[in-house]
């Protein structure tokens, strides 16, 4: 299990949506991905597709204008 990092702020819906997916699409079952967002939106947008493709949301945060999502991949 190894922990990446994502940065997907100054992008626009449905960019930091997109490039989640992409990143997960590489990672391992039981990887960690923190994507950092300025899209407000991300809040919602990425744990959503978290729930329709089976993955975990271990945190959400805002934090200094910026939306921290960290991810858990429970499927390859």
């Amino acid at each position: 299990m190894s922990h990446h990092m994502l940065d997907a702020r100054r992008l626009l819906c449905p960019m930091p949506v997109i490039r989640t997916q992409n990143k997960v699409n590489e990672l391992q079952a039981g990887d960690t991905l923190e994507v950092t967002c300025t899209d407000p939106g991300a809040l919602n947008d990425i744990p959503a597709w978290c729930r329709i493709n089976g993955h975990k949301i271990l945190e959400t945060k805002k934090q200094n204008n910026e939306v921290i999502v960290l991810v858990e991949v429970c499927q390859s």
